[in-house]
């Protein structure tokens, strides 16, 4: 099977006036259907302009992006915008909910744009994703009724309402504590393991990037290092170890 993601000799540059800023130096990799891939690097390395690359909110400057066999950089805007909306779902550090808005109803944010969902439909598949995430009697709670990780489980359901075949998720963890951030992985590889979606997390931490099967390492705008994990650390284990009497939240 062709790889989900095949990147060739991309180049991304910026311009400010007269001044090319080169952020992507022409790297290239390939990331397979279910694996699940964190990418790390300093501030500046890259990695976030590679993020909006892949999530086709950007295009390169040159090389190629080739998305399920279709190239990228060849698509239109209203192709880039189905694309999100079908294949990709986006978890963000900052959970960017609605305010005065259910979780239920942030969920089904991403149907707005499908005209062939039902009301009906869109509230049916808005409650199984709050469900996968654990938040079953939830629905109607606003996100100022919810803790910080609940606000982010409500944000990882949106993602999922659409049936995406990949999550990229930036710094996911990153307004969490530990035990939060802990969950929060948890139902990443879940997710990764039982649904077999692709999951690609850009993290500074080294003890989130370890739950994941494979870290791509940026610096200058380079990939400098591709280190497959055998055996990734499991979130769960690690959250009963945390704390054997309550079990996982």
């Amino acid at each position: 099977m062709a790889p989900v993601i095949q990147i060739t000799d991309l180049v991304k540059d910026y311009h400010v006036g007269d001044m090319a800023i080169h952020v992507l130096k022409g790297i290239s990799f390939a990331i397979d259907h279910g694996e699940f891939v964190s990418i790390m690097g300093p501030s500046g390395s890259g990695k976030s302009t590679l993020m909006n690359i892949l999530g086709c909110l950007d295009k390169p400057t040159a090389g190629t992006y080739l998305l399920d066999g279709v190239s990228v950089g060849q698509l239109g805007r209203n192709e880039l915008a189905e694309i999100r909306n079908k294949k990709i779902g986006f978890v963000f550090q900052q959970f960017n909910l609605l305010a005065r808005t259910s979780a239920e109803e942030n969920v089904e944010l991403p149907l707005m744009y499908s005209d062939d969902v039902s009301v009906q439909e869109r509230r049916t598949r808005a409650k199984k994703a709050l469900h996968a995430v654990g938040l079953e009697g939830r629905e109607e709670h606003q996100p100022n009724q919810l803790s910080g990780g609940q606000q982010q489980r409500v944000a990882i359901a949106r993602s999922l309402v659409n049936g995406p075949r990949i999550i990229l998720a930036d710094e996911p963890t990153g307004a969490l504590d530990s035990r939060t951030g802990l969950e929060i992985m948890a139902i990443f590889q879940q997710l990764n393991r039982d649904e077999g979606i692709t999951m690609i997390v850009v993290t500074h931490d080294p003890d989130i990037a370890a739950y994941s099967n494979r870290c791509l390492h940026f610096k200058d705008g380079l990939l400098t290092s591709d280190e497959r994990q055998a055996a990734p650390r499991d979130a769960r284990q690690d959250l009963v170890a945390l704390s054997p009497v309550e079990g996982v939240a």
